[in-house]
């Protein structure tokens, strides 16, 4: 019995050790090390300004209050005498004398015991970004990165207000202010009404592929305020200067020769008023020659039409003031302002930033006081019949009139419920560099 066991335990070693020694075999060693080789894991590359960071060692800091390139590349372990040879060689290439606080900026080290610097990167903003090379063929370069102009439809309803709604579904803010000029002489959009809608066709600009950097511009567009349509459609009525103006399907011009106010977004705290009383004064009348529009401390203010800076000037009671002369029939004056941003003899266009709101010379509060002269005399411009802006010339009529059918199909199209930007078309790809 104790035999039978003895063998039976001699037969399994032996099946066992023929089994270890039949798979060391089968395996010899270098397939065993080329096995392992094959199994490694495979990094992916990661590439960030045209360079895989993979490959350095990474140091990214941001700009301080009194860094200077030099210093910056001093405290990395470049000497003075190179950082001159390198501010020299690359002075006609790229500016980086000037580094903006907040920026950020890269250094590339290689991956010794002692790592050197190789290359700088100075990156303050999303749309382009600056490489240093610092060894070897020094040189610098500014590269752009490559823009995508994406065409894309919007709409939605109001509940409250514009900007509510823009942001409620999803869009661009900017939407909201690019609308407003559109339709500045057209609707009132302080008294917008629940129900009102809108729809757009316009072209946004991204890099990195969905990263926005601004609006284009607006290709059509349809409003509906208190149950009627106002269209407008973007054509370039002056090809020579390249004009752009909104029209709608009669080819009216939405716009005026003036704005209807000197702020965006305001609201008029004042009206022109001769018989206005005044509590301060013992309840006497004191006329009120101007147009108050309230607004906080630094909003721009803008020339409602292009004209020539006649006055930029400071009073007692005006505080800095603006005086703007349009043509031999209006003049226009902006008075209160926390700083005047043009000069006497300037030449403004319409909607061009001529001061910042304040609260200087005899005021209660922050606002612009706007003034409006007709033939010398003030007057009141929201009951004057101002001037349209230009026309499209009639041999451009029937242009813009076959252009606009397409649009304005297009727009009837989109659906009222459509809460989200829809991307239907890239236009283009700036190439500049890759990224």
């Amino acid at each position: 019995m104790n035999l039978t066991k003895t063998f039976r335990s001699f037969f399994l070693c032996s099946i066992l050790a023929f089994a270890i020694y039949g798979c060391k075999e089968s395996f010899p060693l270098d397939d065993k090390l080329n096995l392992i080789e094959e199994t490694k894991v495979i990094i992916p590359p990661k590439i960030k300004f045209g360079f895989n960071l993979n490959d350095y060692s990474v140091k990214t800091r941001k700009i301080k209050k009194g860094d200077t390139f030099g210093q910056i590349l001093e405290e990395n372990g470049i000497d003075y005498p190179e950082v001159h040879n390198i501010l020299q060689k690359i002075k006609k290439q790229v500016n980086v004398r000037k580094l903006k606080r907040g920026a950020q900026y890269t250094v590339l080290f290689t991956k010794d015991t002692l790592p050197i610097a190789k290359t700088f990167i100075y990156h303050p903003d999303i749309e382009s970004y600056t490489v240093v090379n610092l060894r070897d063929s020094i040189y610098g370069e500014k590269i752009l990165k490559p823009v995508k102009i994406i065409k894309q439809e919007a709409s939605g309803n109001i509940e409250n207000s514009l900007y509510e709604s823009m942001i409620n579904n999803g869009l661009n803010e900017e939407l909201t202010y690019l609308l407003s000029d559109i339709y500045a002489w057209t609707i009132d959009f302080f008294r917008l009404q629940k129900g009102d809608s809108f729809k757009i066709i316009y072209t946004e600009k991204f890099v990195d592929d969905s990263i926005s950097i601004g609006i284009e511009k607006i290709d059509a567009a349809l409003f509906n305020h208190s149950g009627k349509d106002y269209y407008a459609f973007a054509f370039k009525r002056d090809s020579l200067n390249g004009i752009i103006d909104y029209f709608d399907t009669n080819a009216k011009n939405l716009r005026r020769a003036f704005l209807k106010a000197p702020v965006k977004f305001s609201r008029v705290s004042s009206r022109y008023n001769l018989r206005r009383r005044i509590p301060y004064y013992g309840n006497k009348i004191r006329p009120h020659r101007g147009t108050d529009f309230a607004a906080s401390v630094g909003t721009p203010i803008l020339a409602t039409a292009d004209g020539i800076v006649i006055k930029s000037k400071y009073s007692k009671a005006n505080g800095n003031y603006v005086t703007i002369k349009h043509n031999n029939t209006y003049t226009t004056q902006y008075l209160h302002m926390k700083k005047r941003m043009v000069k006497k003899g300037k030449k403004v266009r319409q909607g061009e930033v001529i001061g910042l709101v304040g609260m200087t010379g005899y005021t209660s509060g922050p606002h612009v006081c706007y003034r409006f002269w007709k033939n010398g005399r003030q007057v009141d411009p929201f009951r004057q019949k101002l001037p349209e802006a230009k026309p499209i010339s009639e041999n451009l009529k029937n242009k813009y009139l076959a252009e606009i059918e397409p649009l304005k199909y297009q727009l009837d199209c989109i659906s009222k419920a459509n809460k989200y930007r829809n991307e239907y078309s890239e236009l283009a790809i700036l190439t500049n560099n890759i990224d």
